[in-house]
Protein backbone atom coordinates (compact mmCIF):
# COMPACT_ATOMS: atom_id res chain seq x y z
CA UNK A 1 0.00 0.00 0.00
CA UNK A 2 1.27 3.63 -0.79
CA UNK A 3 -0.54 6.40 1.25
CA UNK A 4 -1.03 9.95 0.03
CA UNK A 5 -1.95 12.61 2.12
CA UNK A 6 -3.57 15.85 0.33
CA UNK A 7 -4.14 19.38 1.23
CA UNK A 8 -8.03 19.96 2.49
CA UNK A 9 -8.57 23.19 3.78
CA UNK A 10 -5.88 23.98 7.23
CA UNK A 11 -5.67 20.05 7.53
CA UNK A 12 -4.98 17.12 5.01
CA UNK A 13 -6.83 14.27 4.61
CA UNK A 14 -5.21 10.67 3.59
CA UNK A 15 -5.76 7.71 1.27
CA UNK A 16 -4.15 4.39 1.34
CA UNK A 17 -3.58 2.74 -2.43
CA UNK A 18 -2.88 -0.53 -3.63
CA UNK A 19 0.39 -0.65 -5.46
CA UNK A 20 -0.49 -3.23 -7.62
CA UNK A 21 -2.36 -0.55 -9.91
CA UNK A 22 -0.71 1.80 -11.68
CA UNK A 23 -0.38 4.93 -9.55
CA UNK A 24 0.76 8.16 -10.93
CA UNK A 25 1.63 11.12 -8.47
CA UNK A 26 1.29 14.29 -10.53
CA UNK A 27 3.30 17.50 -8.82
CA UNK A 28 4.90 20.46 -10.71
CA UNK A 29 8.65 19.84 -11.07
CA UNK A 30 11.50 20.75 -8.18
CA UNK A 31 12.59 24.36 -9.15
CA UNK A 32 14.99 26.64 -7.08
CA UNK A 33 11.98 29.34 -5.79
CA UNK A 34 13.58 32.77 -5.17
CA UNK A 35 15.11 33.65 -1.90
CA UNK A 36 14.43 37.30 -1.76
CA UNK A 37 11.34 38.27 -3.57
CA UNK A 38 12.22 42.11 -3.19
CA UNK A 39 15.30 41.33 -5.06
CA UNK A 40 13.85 39.54 -7.60
CA UNK A 41 11.28 42.60 -8.29
CA UNK A 42 14.43 45.01 -8.81
CA UNK A 43 15.97 42.75 -10.75
CA UNK A 44 12.71 42.76 -12.99
CA UNK A 45 12.75 46.56 -13.06
CA UNK A 46 16.89 47.11 -14.04
CA UNK A 47 16.79 43.70 -16.37
CA UNK A 48 13.73 43.57 -18.68
CA UNK A 49 12.85 41.17 -20.94
CA UNK A 50 11.91 43.11 -24.08
CA UNK A 51 12.48 46.68 -23.06
CA UNK A 52 14.49 48.77 -21.88
CA UNK A 53 14.55 49.40 -17.51
CA UNK A 54 11.99 51.26 -15.65
CA UNK A 55 14.20 53.90 -15.27
CA UNK A 56 14.80 54.23 -19.31
CA UNK A 57 11.27 54.12 -19.80
CA UNK A 58 9.59 57.04 -17.10
CA UNK A 59 10.92 60.29 -17.30
CA UNK A 60 10.59 62.58 -13.73
CA UNK A 61 7.67 64.25 -15.10
CA UNK A 62 5.73 61.60 -16.11
CA UNK A 63 2.15 60.68 -14.02
CA UNK A 64 2.04 57.21 -13.72
CA UNK A 65 -0.81 54.83 -13.33
CA UNK A 66 0.23 51.23 -11.68
CA UNK A 67 -2.21 48.36 -12.35
CA UNK A 68 -2.69 45.90 -8.88
CA UNK A 69 -5.11 42.76 -8.83
CA UNK A 70 -8.04 43.26 -6.58
CA UNK A 71 -8.01 41.20 -3.17
CA UNK A 72 -9.12 38.27 -4.76
CA UNK A 73 -5.55 37.58 -6.36
CA UNK A 74 -3.35 37.95 -3.65
CA UNK A 75 -0.41 37.85 -5.97
CA UNK A 76 1.88 39.59 -3.43
CA UNK A 77 1.46 43.12 -4.74
CA UNK A 78 2.16 44.27 -1.12
CA UNK A 79 5.65 43.38 -2.36
CA UNK A 80 5.95 44.42 -6.00
CA UNK A 81 4.66 47.77 -5.52
CA UNK A 82 6.77 49.07 -2.64
CA UNK A 83 9.89 48.49 -4.80
CA UNK A 84 8.43 49.86 -7.98
CA UNK A 85 7.20 52.67 -5.84
CA UNK A 86 10.82 53.01 -4.93
CA UNK A 87 12.29 52.62 -8.30
CA UNK A 88 9.94 55.67 -9.77
CA UNK A 89 11.02 57.70 -6.70
CA UNK A 90 14.45 57.76 -7.98
CA UNK A 91 13.87 58.51 -11.18
CA UNK A 92 12.18 61.81 -9.79
CA UNK A 93 8.50 60.91 -9.84
CA UNK A 94 6.83 61.30 -6.84
CA UNK A 95 4.15 59.81 -5.02
CA UNK A 96 1.57 61.99 -5.72
CA UNK A 97 1.96 61.52 -9.79
CA UNK A 98 1.44 58.36 -9.05
CA UNK A 99 -2.24 56.59 -8.76
CA UNK A 100 -2.51 53.21 -8.51
CA UNK A 101 -5.87 51.36 -10.02
CA UNK A 102 -7.11 47.89 -8.23
CA UNK A 103 -8.12 45.93 -11.22
CA UNK A 104 -11.38 44.93 -10.44
CA UNK A 105 -12.77 43.50 -13.36
CA UNK A 106 -16.15 42.84 -12.41
CA UNK A 107 -15.75 43.00 -8.85
CA UNK A 108 -17.04 44.92 -5.96
CA UNK A 109 -14.77 48.22 -4.71
CA UNK A 110 -12.36 47.45 -2.28
CA UNK A 111 -12.52 48.10 1.78
CA UNK A 112 -9.84 50.73 2.50
CA UNK A 113 -8.88 47.85 4.87
CA UNK A 114 -8.62 45.67 2.07
CA UNK A 115 -6.37 48.20 -0.36
CA UNK A 116 -4.36 48.03 2.88
CA UNK A 117 -4.13 44.14 2.55
CA UNK A 118 -3.53 44.23 -1.45
CA UNK A 119 -0.51 47.36 -1.46
CA UNK A 120 0.71 47.14 2.10
CA UNK A 121 -0.14 49.94 4.70
CA UNK A 122 2.75 51.75 4.24
CA UNK A 123 1.98 52.34 0.19
CA UNK A 124 -1.76 52.82 1.12
CA UNK A 125 -1.01 55.51 3.40
CA UNK A 126 1.26 57.07 0.65
CA UNK A 127 -0.28 57.12 -2.52
CA UNK A 128 -4.23 57.58 -4.01
CA UNK A 129 -5.97 54.31 -4.89
CA UNK A 130 -8.65 54.22 -7.19
CA UNK A 131 -10.97 50.99 -7.64
CA UNK A 132 -12.03 50.19 -11.18
CA UNK A 133 -15.37 50.37 -11.49
CA UNK A 134 -16.64 48.74 -14.69
CA UNK A 135 -20.30 49.80 -14.96
CA UNK A 136 -19.62 53.47 -14.02
CA UNK A 137 -19.39 54.62 -17.66
CA UNK A 138 -18.48 58.38 -16.89
CA UNK A 139 -15.01 56.86 -15.44
CA UNK A 140 -14.04 55.47 -18.77
CA UNK A 141 -12.52 56.00 -22.02
CA UNK A 142 -12.67 53.97 -25.42
CA UNK A 143 -9.32 53.61 -26.99
CA UNK A 144 -10.68 51.89 -30.01
CA UNK A 145 -11.99 48.66 -31.61
CA UNK A 146 -10.66 45.18 -31.90
CA UNK A 147 -10.76 43.30 -35.08
CA UNK A 148 -13.63 41.32 -33.34
CA UNK A 149 -15.88 44.16 -33.15
CA UNK A 150 -15.37 44.79 -29.11
CA UNK A 151 -15.05 48.69 -28.42
CA UNK A 152 -12.65 48.61 -25.78
CA UNK A 153 -13.66 50.98 -23.09
CA UNK A 154 -10.60 51.53 -19.85
CA UNK A 155 -10.59 53.10 -16.97
CA UNK A 156 -10.19 57.27 -17.96
CA UNK A 157 -7.46 57.15 -14.96
CA UNK A 158 -5.07 55.07 -16.72
CA UNK A 159 -5.75 56.52 -20.02
CA UNK A 160 -4.93 59.99 -18.88
CA UNK A 161 -1.42 58.78 -17.10
CA UNK A 162 1.71 59.30 -19.07
CA UNK A 163 2.68 56.06 -18.41
CA UNK A 164 1.07 52.61 -17.50
CA UNK A 165 2.69 50.38 -15.36
CA UNK A 166 0.49 46.54 -15.30
CA UNK A 167 1.21 44.00 -12.57
CA UNK A 168 -0.39 40.67 -11.65
CA UNK A 169 0.32 37.22 -11.61
CA UNK A 170 0.86 34.44 -14.26
CA UNK A 171 -1.01 31.68 -13.73
CA UNK A 172 -2.94 28.89 -15.94
CA UNK A 173 -6.99 30.15 -16.93
CA UNK A 174 -8.88 28.04 -18.35
CA UNK A 175 -10.53 30.17 -21.27
CA UNK A 176 -7.67 32.68 -21.70
CA UNK A 177 -4.64 30.17 -21.64
CA UNK A 178 -2.75 31.94 -19.17
CA UNK A 179 -4.10 34.31 -16.21
CA UNK A 180 -1.82 38.00 -15.99
CA UNK A 181 -0.17 40.17 -18.78
CA UNK A 182 -2.79 41.90 -20.76
CA UNK A 183 -5.70 40.87 -18.28
CA UNK A 184 -4.87 43.37 -16.20
CA UNK A 185 -6.11 45.64 -18.52
CA UNK A 186 -9.06 43.42 -20.49
CA UNK A 187 -10.89 42.78 -18.10
CA UNK A 188 -9.00 44.36 -15.62
CA UNK A 189 -10.17 48.17 -15.76
CA UNK A 190 -12.26 47.33 -18.76
CA UNK A 191 -15.96 48.55 -19.01
CA UNK A 192 -18.76 46.05 -18.32
CA UNK A 193 -19.82 45.70 -21.97
CA UNK A 194 -16.49 44.85 -22.63
CA UNK A 195 -15.85 42.65 -20.71
CA UNK A 196 -19.00 40.31 -20.99
CA UNK A 197 -18.29 40.82 -25.36
CA UNK A 198 -15.04 39.60 -24.98
CA UNK A 199 -15.49 36.77 -22.22
CA UNK A 200 -18.57 35.51 -24.32
CA UNK A 201 -16.10 34.41 -26.72
CA UNK A 202 -15.35 31.37 -24.58
CA UNK A 203 -18.69 29.73 -26.13
CA UNK A 204 -19.10 28.96 -29.26
CA UNK A 205 -20.54 30.32 -32.14
CA UNK A 206 -23.83 28.05 -32.42
CA UNK A 207 -25.97 28.07 -29.51
CA UNK A 208 -25.45 24.27 -28.61
CA UNK A 209 -21.46 23.98 -29.01
CA UNK A 210 -21.04 24.70 -25.50
CA UNK A 211 -17.43 25.71 -24.26
CA UNK A 212 -15.22 27.17 -27.31
CA UNK A 213 -12.58 24.76 -27.63
CA UNK A 214 -9.83 27.49 -28.82
CA UNK A 215 -10.71 29.04 -25.12
CA UNK A 216 -8.68 26.76 -22.75
CA UNK A 217 -5.74 26.37 -20.51
CA UNK A 218 -2.69 27.04 -21.57
CA UNK A 219 -3.72 27.98 -25.33
CA UNK A 220 -2.92 31.27 -26.58
CA UNK A 221 -2.40 30.99 -30.24
CA UNK A 222 -5.84 30.68 -32.46
CA UNK A 223 -7.57 31.72 -28.99
CA UNK A 224 -10.04 34.86 -29.82
CA UNK A 225 -10.87 35.44 -26.31
CA UNK A 226 -6.92 35.94 -25.54
CA UNK A 227 -6.61 38.17 -28.50
CA UNK A 228 -9.06 39.66 -27.98
CA UNK A 229 -7.69 40.93 -24.59
CA UNK A 230 -3.87 41.56 -26.29
CA UNK A 231 -5.34 44.09 -28.78
CA UNK A 232 -7.06 45.95 -26.00
CA UNK A 233 -3.74 45.84 -23.92
CA UNK A 234 -1.79 46.98 -27.41
CA UNK A 235 -4.35 49.91 -27.79
CA UNK A 236 -3.10 51.46 -24.01
CA UNK A 237 0.27 50.29 -24.80
CA UNK A 238 1.47 49.89 -21.29
CA UNK A 239 5.43 51.05 -20.91
CA UNK A 240 5.96 48.13 -18.41
CA UNK A 241 4.91 45.05 -16.97
CA UNK A 242 5.99 43.37 -13.91
CA UNK A 243 4.28 40.01 -13.01
CA UNK A 244 4.90 37.08 -10.78
CA UNK A 245 5.21 33.33 -11.36
CA UNK A 246 4.43 31.00 -8.45
CA UNK A 247 5.13 27.21 -8.22
CA UNK A 248 2.55 24.42 -7.66
CA UNK A 249 3.20 25.32 -3.66
CA UNK A 250 2.38 28.71 -4.07
CA UNK A 251 6.46 29.84 -3.79
CA UNK A 252 7.48 32.30 -6.10
CA UNK A 253 9.38 30.99 -8.39
CA UNK A 254 10.49 34.68 -10.28
CA UNK A 255 9.28 37.92 -11.35
CA UNK A 256 9.22 38.84 -14.92
CA UNK A 257 9.36 42.46 -15.83
CA UNK A 258 10.00 44.82 -19.58
CA UNK A 259 7.75 44.64 -22.39
CA UNK A 260 3.87 44.60 -21.27
CA UNK A 261 3.95 41.05 -24.18
CA UNK A 262 6.86 39.88 -24.10
CA UNK A 263 8.06 39.63 -20.62
CA UNK A 264 4.58 38.29 -20.11
CA UNK A 265 4.96 35.42 -22.46
CA UNK A 266 8.65 34.33 -20.75
CA UNK A 267 6.54 34.46 -17.76
CA UNK A 268 3.99 31.79 -19.62
CA UNK A 269 6.73 29.80 -20.98
CA UNK A 270 8.05 29.23 -17.82
CA UNK A 271 5.36 28.27 -15.82
CA UNK A 272 4.46 25.79 -18.20
CA UNK A 273 7.99 24.79 -18.03
CA UNK A 274 8.07 24.73 -14.07
CA UNK A 275 4.30 23.36 -13.21
CA UNK A 276 3.08 21.45 -16.49
CA UNK A 277 3.62 17.41 -16.01
CA UNK A 278 3.62 15.47 -19.01
CA UNK A 279 1.65 12.40 -18.47
CA UNK A 280 1.21 9.19 -21.20
CA UNK A 281 -1.62 8.17 -20.61
CA UNK A 282 -5.35 9.24 -18.95
CA UNK A 283 -6.05 7.27 -15.69
CA UNK A 284 -9.08 5.79 -14.79
CA UNK A 285 -9.30 7.82 -11.15
CA UNK A 286 -7.89 11.13 -10.25
CA UNK A 287 -7.88 12.18 -6.75
CA UNK A 288 -6.73 15.82 -6.34
CA UNK A 289 -6.82 18.94 -4.17
CA UNK A 290 -7.16 22.29 -4.44
CA UNK A 291 -3.74 22.88 -2.88
CA UNK A 292 -5.86 23.56 0.84
CA UNK A 293 -6.52 26.93 2.21
CA UNK A 294 -7.29 29.43 0.90
CA UNK A 295 -7.84 28.12 -2.57
CA UNK A 296 -10.50 25.62 -1.21
CA UNK A 297 -12.68 28.36 0.37
CA UNK A 298 -15.83 27.84 -2.08
CA UNK A 299 -16.41 25.67 -4.76
CA UNK A 300 -15.87 28.75 -7.30
CA UNK A 301 -12.52 28.94 -6.67
CA UNK A 302 -12.13 24.98 -5.77
CA UNK A 303 -13.30 24.19 -9.98
CA UNK A 304 -10.12 25.05 -10.83
CA UNK A 305 -9.17 21.67 -9.24
CA UNK A 306 -11.41 20.38 -11.61
CA UNK A 307 -10.44 22.23 -14.73
CA UNK A 308 -6.94 20.57 -14.81
CA UNK A 309 -7.38 17.17 -13.25
CA UNK A 310 -10.39 16.73 -16.25
CA UNK A 311 -7.04 16.55 -18.60
CA UNK A 312 -5.80 13.38 -16.50
CA UNK A 313 -8.70 11.78 -16.64
CA UNK A 314 -10.38 9.35 -18.72
CA UNK A 315 -13.72 10.45 -20.39
CA UNK A 316 -16.51 8.57 -18.01
CA UNK A 317 -13.64 8.30 -15.46
CA UNK A 318 -14.19 9.54 -11.67
CA UNK A 319 -12.79 12.08 -10.08
CA UNK A 320 -12.48 12.53 -6.63
CA UNK A 321 -11.50 15.86 -4.62
CA UNK A 322 -10.63 17.21 -1.08
CA UNK A 323 -12.45 20.47 -0.61
CA UNK A 324 -12.96 21.91 2.70
CA UNK A 325 -14.80 24.64 1.18
CA UNK A 326 -15.96 26.86 4.71
CA UNK A 327 -17.75 29.13 2.41
CA UNK A 328 -19.14 27.03 0.05
CA UNK A 329 -22.20 29.10 -0.71
CA UNK A 330 -19.81 32.14 -1.77
CA UNK A 331 -19.89 34.27 -4.50
CA UNK A 332 -24.33 33.74 -4.65
CA UNK A 333 -23.97 34.47 -8.40
CA UNK A 334 -21.73 31.18 -9.32
CA UNK A 335 -24.08 28.58 -6.65
CA UNK A 336 -27.01 29.54 -8.17
CA UNK A 337 -25.88 28.92 -11.88
CA UNK A 338 -23.95 26.08 -10.47
CA UNK A 339 -26.83 24.23 -9.52
CA UNK A 340 -28.52 23.86 -12.49
CA UNK A 341 -28.81 20.65 -14.24
CA UNK A 342 -30.74 21.07 -17.20
CA UNK A 343 -27.56 21.70 -19.24
CA UNK A 344 -29.15 23.16 -22.44
CA UNK A 345 -31.41 25.59 -20.49
CA UNK A 346 -27.99 26.59 -18.73
CA UNK A 347 -26.44 27.47 -22.31
CA UNK A 348 -29.15 29.25 -23.79
CA UNK A 349 -29.64 31.57 -20.25
CA UNK A 350 -26.04 31.90 -20.19
CA UNK A 351 -25.80 32.88 -23.57
CA UNK A 352 -28.73 35.81 -22.83
CA UNK A 353 -26.82 37.13 -19.55
CA UNK A 354 -23.48 35.92 -20.10
CA UNK A 355 -20.86 36.36 -16.59
CA UNK A 356 -17.91 34.72 -15.55
CA UNK A 357 -19.06 33.15 -12.59
CA UNK A 358 -22.08 31.81 -14.49
CA UNK A 359 -19.22 30.63 -17.32
CA UNK A 360 -17.27 28.83 -14.54
CA UNK A 361 -20.38 27.38 -13.36
CA UNK A 362 -21.06 26.12 -17.22
CA UNK A 363 -17.73 24.53 -17.74
CA UNK A 364 -17.41 23.07 -14.01
CA UNK A 365 -20.92 21.21 -14.41
CA UNK A 366 -20.14 20.21 -18.74
CA UNK A 367 -16.39 18.82 -17.20
CA UNK A 368 -18.56 16.58 -14.05
CA UNK A 369 -21.36 15.55 -16.67
CA UNK A 370 -18.39 13.82 -18.60
CA UNK A 371 -17.21 11.58 -15.60
CA UNK A 372 -18.88 8.66 -14.27
CA UNK A 373 -18.67 9.87 -10.55
CA UNK A 374 -17.52 12.78 -8.73
CA UNK A 375 -16.71 12.55 -5.18
CA UNK A 376 -16.37 15.52 -2.96
CA UNK A 377 -14.70 15.15 0.50
CA UNK A 378 -16.03 18.12 2.27
CA UNK A 379 -17.20 18.95 5.84
CA UNK A 380 -21.23 17.29 6.32
CA UNK A 381 -23.04 20.68 6.37
CA UNK A 382 -21.95 20.90 2.83
CA UNK A 383 -23.63 17.60 1.81
CA UNK A 384 -26.61 18.91 0.40
CA UNK A 385 -24.91 21.44 -1.58
CA UNK A 386 -22.41 19.22 -3.15
CA UNK A 387 -25.41 17.30 -4.18
CA UNK A 388 -27.57 19.67 -6.16
CA UNK A 389 -23.66 20.20 -7.96
CA UNK A 390 -24.23 16.67 -9.46
CA UNK A 391 -21.06 15.51 -7.40
CA UNK A 392 -21.36 13.03 -4.75
CA UNK A 393 -20.28 14.03 -0.97
CA UNK A 394 -18.32 11.74 1.72
CA UNK A 395 -17.07 13.04 5.19
CA UNK A 396 -13.09 11.25 4.67
CA UNK A 397 -11.05 11.05 1.71
CA UNK A 398 -10.99 6.98 2.49
CA UNK A 399 -14.95 6.79 2.22
CA UNK A 400 -14.54 8.58 -1.22
CA UNK A 401 -12.26 6.21 -2.39
CA UNK A 402 -14.31 3.09 -1.16
CA UNK A 403 -17.02 4.86 -2.69
CA UNK A 404 -14.83 4.61 -6.05
CA UNK A 405 -13.66 1.29 -5.80
CA UNK A 406 -17.18 0.13 -5.71
CA UNK A 407 -18.15 1.60 -8.36
CA UNK A 408 -15.09 0.44 -10.70
CA UNK A 409 -16.42 -3.19 -9.67
CA UNK A 410 -19.33 -2.74 -10.88
CA UNK A 411 -18.01 -1.49 -14.26
CA UNK A 412 -16.05 -4.97 -14.35
CA UNK A 413 -13.05 -2.68 -13.91
CA UNK A 414 -10.08 -4.75 -11.73
CA UNK A 415 -7.01 -3.15 -13.77
CA UNK A 416 -6.98 0.54 -13.07
CA UNK A 417 -5.08 3.20 -12.84
CA UNK A 418 -4.89 5.92 -10.40
CA UNK A 419 -3.48 9.99 -10.65
CA UNK A 420 -2.87 11.81 -7.99
CA UNK A 421 -2.78 15.24 -7.80
CA UNK A 422 -1.96 16.80 -4.46
CA UNK A 423 -2.42 20.83 -6.28
CA UNK A 424 -4.73 19.63 -8.78
CA UNK A 425 -5.49 23.54 -9.42
CA UNK A 426 -1.39 24.50 -10.05
CA UNK A 427 -0.79 21.58 -11.85
CA UNK A 428 -1.22 20.92 -15.66
CA UNK A 429 -1.34 17.34 -16.95
CA UNK A 430 -0.04 17.40 -20.56
CA UNK A 431 -0.78 14.41 -22.73
CA UNK A 432 2.28 13.06 -24.64
CA UNK A 433 1.06 12.36 -28.14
Amino acid sequence: MKTFSLPCGKGTQTVSLEESHMLYDLHGNDVTVAADEQAAVRQALRQPVGSAPLRDVIQAGDTVAIIVSDITRLVHTDIMLPVIVEELNSIGVKDEQITVITAQGTHRAHTPEEDAIVCGQEMAKRLRIVNHDCRNDEALTCIGTTTYGNDVYINAEAVKADKVILTGSVSFHPMAGFGGGRKAVLPGIAGYDTIMRNHAMALTEDVGGGCNPLCETSLLEHNPLHDDMRQAAEMLNPAYLVNTVFTADGELYEVVGGHWYEAWKKGCDDLLRIASVPIQELSDVTIGSAGGYPKDMNLYQSMKAHMNSVFATKPGGIMIFTLDCPDIKEPAIFTNWFFRSNMEEFERDLRADFSIPAFVAFKSRCIINSMKQVYVVTRPENFDIIRQSGQIPAATLEEAWTMAQEELKREGKDDYTVTVMGHASATFPVLQK
